[in-house]
């Protein structure tokens, strides 16, 4: 276990300021609790896991993970039996502390934090951890440093994150308007080709968009669904069968029926009479 502290002098006048900084390879069910801690504290978890405890909600974290505590928040946080956590910790106040962490989207209502995909924070706190207090300015400086560093790789992840959402709902928007086009146009002869002009994007990146929501093609849907409107004809009319191909966008009763065939497992005519049977 490694804890080091130190505190700057005139600390009103400080933007932001460490007070305390540390890492630590806890015991099994190594246990924390705290009700009245004055000042903003993250844990990264490097390795193993444990649970953290808020008085509105308990949060099972890993390796990858982290957790905020805010001044005058109540909190407890116990490491796993079999796997018990080895997290790095820094607290810190000042100023611009509560604004930078917001800018992280992180708050009493939201404490947890993930970043996984490199060594970024670990180098951070690793070279946190290595400060001496030989010359406790040049530490202080440094480790003011290194504070900003994991402040800025946390808004910089949430950032990108909120970016990839923003484009996930872009994507989101994009695919309905083909199940709209669909919807509206399936009794007639369509292409992919059409609805990406009517949409207005590359039909090549449109055909992956649409999989990549609905985890299949547009040309399966647009199948289907005419499928599925062939259904509720043969189920609510008398119409023939080459009527009802043609009413769902097909010329061709032959090739109607050899899809239907397919996704039905029963012929036009006998999945009609499957239902006349049952009704």
């Amino acid at each position: 276990m490694q804890i080091l502290e130190y505190l700057p002098n005139k600390l009103e006048y400080f933007d932001l300021y460490i007070n305390q900084f540390g890492k630590e390879l806890c015991m099994p069910k190594h246990y924390q609790h705290s009700k009245n801690s004055g000042t903003f504290l993250i844990h990264y978890i490097r390795s193993g896991e444990g649970v953290f405890h808020t008085s509105e909600q308990s949060y099972s974290l890993k390796a990858g993970q982290g957790f905020l505590t805010c001044p005058n928040m109540e909190y407890s946080y116990e490491a796993d039996e079999r796997d018990p956590w080895y997290y790095y910790w820094v607290g810190f106040d000042g100023i611009q502390a509560e604004k930078l962490l917001s800018k992280a989207n992180l708050h009493v209502k939201n404490p947890i934090f993930l970043y996984d995909q490199d060594h970024q924070l670990v180098h951070c706190f690793e070279e946190l951890c290595a400060l001496k207090q030989q010359e406790p300015l040049i530490s202080e400086v440094k480790g003011l440093g290194h504070l900003y560093s994991i402040l800025s790789i946390l808004i910089q992840e949430h950032k990108a994150k909120v970016f990839a959402d923003v484009r996930q709902d872009h994507k989101v928007s994009y695919a309905q308007e083909v199940l709209q086009y669909i919807h509206e146009h399936f009794h007639q002869k369509i292409t992919i080709s059409e609805i990406a002009d009517e949409i207005g994007l590359d039909r090549s990146y449109l055909c992956s968009l649409f999989r990549n929501v609905y985890n299949k093609s547009i040309q399966e849907y647009l199948i289907h669904y005419r499928i599925q409107k062939a259904c509720e004809l043969l189920e609510h009319t008398t119409l023939a069968i080459s009527s009802i191909a043609q009413s769902v966008g097909y010329e061709d009763p032959l090739q109607f029926s050899k899809l239907f065939k397919k996704i039905k497992q029963l012929s036009p005519k006998n999945y009609r009479q499957k239902i006349e049977m049952v009704d």
